[in-house]
């Protein structure tokens, strides 16, 4: 029949659906059938749940929403009303609570394995690009929702970020002013921040679509880093990788769960179960943990519109590392230099969440801005000179020579492919 699309379900239900809606055949191409690398490890289950994360942390949030006033003098204790009163409420508050933390461990480790396998490289720029703009929503998103609980640390906390703007010549108190809504922090403010915290989980699942439909032009990096060759070197996603990515999602809901029913605010600040009073500063005002590097290296630096360009360059310069990268093979493991350094610089972040963690005095100055320059340095220097100087260790002829073989280097003397370019 003219304008239906054919489909393949002999279920007369999901055979007119899909005739008049082709979801179901779109859902079985990209999801079902589609070919992914035979030699995925377990660092490739992290996507997965992080948007398994995402789906949860917007569940729990709208329920949150129900019953949270946004005002000044009724936030704090609305937060309270829900872990007190409201059926579940406190389950659903911690689930919320630490989600923020378990999604920012799986998008960092998402982003590490992409630089040790190389898949920001040619032809996955773009692929790279949209999960740096995913990280950056991620973290507006997570400022914001700390705001909302209004204690003593989320009204400080917004404090001193928002006013990090007003280091900017020009426009700097016109931006600080647009965000607090007024000429300080209130209930402007508060309305602000709780409306965009709403909003922008949406605007993730949109660039989380256009990032999936990257990867499904493109196909997926591999361990190897090096190109299928054709079927041999492929499985069909479902049921291989739905199956593997599933047991790596029950363990992180294990420890998701005993967080949750263990040791709820194991990474809550304490001063945040205070009223915020305007009237009182904590003694040290402290982000949360997954924001600790970045203030580590706004500290670093003397200068404070310097050091805020310091802290917002530390993002921007992953948005160029496909093109700081000069190296013609994406893999690690075929990079014997490139695999100590990128340690090293991720000893330096760690580095910098230890001296964000602490007051900006004594060796905690001198350490921040040590790692502070090495992790620019990384990008900037190392990596560009090293793609020219590094020699590479000989590339396997495809995927299924090396799964075969048992994965890694070729042993010395054995053939190799030629080199393919990132």
């Amino acid at each position: 029949m003219a304008g239906l699309h054919n489909s393949d379900y002999k279920n007369p239900v999901l055979n007119w659906i899909d005739t008049r809606l082709p979801i179901l055949s779109f859902m079985h191409k990209e999801y079902g059938t589609f070919p992914t690398p035979k030699n995925f490890n377990y660092l490739w289950n992290f996507g997965a749940l992080a948007t398994v994360t995402l789906v949860v942390m917007m569940i729990t949030g709208i329920f949150l929403a129900m019953n949270y006033q946004p005002n000044t003098t009724l936030a704090f204790d609305s937060v309270q009303h829900i872990m007190r009163d409201v059926n579940y409420g406190w389950m659903i508050r911690y689930i919320h609570q630490n989600g923020a933390s378990m999604f920012f461990i799986v998008v960092y480790i998402h982003i590490l394995r992409g630089m040790y396998y190389g898949s920001y490289k040619k032809p996955r720029e773009l692929l790279w690009m949209l999960g740096v703009v995913i990280l950056l929503l991620l973290m507006a998103t997570a400022f914001m929702g700390y705001v909302l609980p209004w204690g003593q640390m989320s009204y400080w906390g917004a404090t001193v970020i928002t006013n990090l703007f007003s280091a900017f010549p020009v426009v700097g108190h016109g931006i600080v002013t647009l965000l607090w809504g007024g000429f300080s922090i209130d209930n402007p403010t508060l309305n602000r921040f709780y409306a965009l915290h709403y909003l922008l989980p949406f605007i993730i699942v949109g660039v989380v679509f256009l990032h999936i439909a990257a990867l499904h032009i493109t196909g997926s990096n591999n361990p190897l880093g090096i190109d299928p060759k054709g079927p041999q070197d492929t499985l069909p996603f479902h049921p291989y990788y739905t199956a593997k990515d599933s047991v790596g999602l029950c363990a992180f809901f294990v420890i998701w769960a005993a967080i949750v029913f263990f040791a709820p605010n194991i990474l809550s600040d304490p001063n945040n179960f205070i009223p915020a009073n305007p009237l009182q500063t904590p003694p040290d005002i402290v982000p949360e943990w997954y924001f600790l590097p970045f203030y580590a290296m706004l500290r670093s630096v003397p200068n404070k519109l310097g050091g805020v360009c310091v802290m917002f360059s530390s993002i921007l310069v992953l948005f160029f590392l496909p093109w700081l990268d000069t190296s013609r093979v994406r893999s690690a493991r075929f990079r014997p230099i490139f695999r100590q350094l990128i340690w090293v610089w991720v000893v330096a972040c760690f580095g910098l969440g230890a001296v964000g963690a602490h007051p900006p005095e004594g060796i905690w100055v001198i350490i921040g801005r040590i790692c502070t320059l090495y992790y620019f340095l990384h990008f900037l220097v190392i990596l560009p000179l090293l793609g020219k100087l590094e020699k590479p260790l000989p590339l396997p002829e495809s995927i299924s020579v090396a799964v075969m073989r048992g994965g890694g280097p070729l042993p010395a003397g054995a053939a190799a492919k030629p080199m393919e370019k990132a």
